[in-house]
């Protein structure tokens, strides 16, 4: 039996964060029904490139789920949802502030109908503050909390991410657990409540070693100038002979001698006390002389916390990847299987292989929801 069995969530969410978090419940073993507009449904359906009708984006985030398309303009849009919202544990939206209460949904109008409710409210700036009314993406929450300024490029300037930062671990995840948090919460009392997620609050843990820095009166760091930013030789990226890349990380002292001595480093270098544009200099000279994989093999069996660069193809070929059961799940669409979407659950959690749809907009007939 999976936890969240039993558990019904309706996801009033689009796009990527909310229905991340609901698919992590669904994964999980919670009912998600999406609520979704008539016609188009989740804006995500309506990406490229496509599976079937729907996005390759929509099929992966939405798997195991259903579908309900209501107007949640109509007049009796509220009181259609009534017998859903009255049986429901759980409830995420993502609308900015305000929306929800328009629409007769907010949390204290859903409470009278519900009080155990868990309600999450994802946004980007949160229910409150001069931002909360603020439209932004993904960069831009990672550049007004200052992550993007924190990373350069080789002529200094921010590089754009090609992770989705601020929606995952900034959204989805905080709004799992505090999901979670809340239904434990309710077991205790009896009642739920109402869940503030803001993306950019979130992406400030992920801050903790600039912040510190900066608070403690060391000076606040910059593009390119910390351990991990790009100012310490043991915590870098050298290109290869055959223009590929070595991620090297040698950040403690065992590992910075293994890493040394294997590529011949001069001893006068090899010294933390040493000049760090110089050594990254030689470091980058003896990397670029040889082949990435004469370096995997050279590195091979010894502790030196180096990697090549692999492509995404490659890292998901990988036998470690294999072994752990990663892409063992999968996602039917088109008539076809395509491996589903990994997500952060313990394996325990999942013993079984499991193979499921995205739904089709409007596809779930609920004796619950009033005609």
């Amino acid at each position: 039996m999976r936890p969240l069995e039993g558990l019904l969530v309706l996801d009033f969410s689009t796009l990527l964060p909310g229905p991340l978090a609901s698919l992590v419940l669904a994964e999980a073993g919670a009912r998600v029904v999406k609520i979704e507009r008539p016609g188009r449904g989740d804006e995500m359906r309506s990406y490229d490139p496509k599976v079937g009708a729907d996005s390759v984006n929509f099929v992966m985030l939405n798997r195991g789920k259903q579908s309900i398309a209501i107007d949640l303009k109509a007049p009796d849009a509220v009181e259609r949802l009534k017998p859903l919202i009255q049986t429901a544990d759980v409830i995420v939206e993502q609308f900015r502030p305000g929306v929800m209460e328009r629409l007769g949904l907010g949390y204290e109008a859903v409470r009278k109908l519900n009080p155990k409710i868990v309600y999450c409210s994802i946004t980007g700036w949160g229910q409150t503050g001069p931002k909360a009314q603020v439209a932004a993406h993904d960069l831009n929450y990672m550049a007004e909390t200052g992550v993007l300024g924190l990373s350069a490029g080789a002529d200094g300037a921010p590089v754009l991410p090609p992770v989705l930062a601020a929606d995952v671990a900034g959204g989805t995840l905080p709004a799992v657990i505090n999901i979670l948090l809340a239904l434990r919460q309710r077991d205790l009392t009896g009642y739920g409540s109402h869940l503030d997620v803001a993306m950019g609050d979130s992406l400030f843990t992920f801050l903790y070693w600039a912040l510190g820095e900066g608070f403690s009166g060391h000076g606040w760091p910059g593009g390119g100038d910390a351990l991990v930013t790009g100012g310490s030789p043991r915590y870098q990226i050298y290109r290869t002979a055959d223009d590929r890349y070595l991620a090297a990380a040698p950040l403690e002292d065992k590992f910075w001698e293994n890493f040394t001595r294997i590529i011949d480093l001069p001893v006068a270098l090899r010294d933390p006390a040493a000049p760090a544009e110089a050594v990254k200099a030689a470091i980058a000279e003896r990397i670029g002389a040889r082949s990435a994989d004469a370096w995997r093999a050279a590195f091979e069996g010894h502790d030196v916390c180096c990697s090549i660069v692999a492509t995404l193809e490659e890292a998901v070929a990988d036998a470690h990847v294999s072994a752990r059961g990663l892409f063992a799940h999968a996602l039917k669409a088109d008539g076809r299987e395509l491996p589903a979407l990994p997500v952060p659950l313990a394996p325990v959690f999942r013993p079984q292989p499991t193979r499921a749809t995205a739904p089709q907009l409007g596809e779930t007939v609920d004796p619950l929801l009033a005609v």
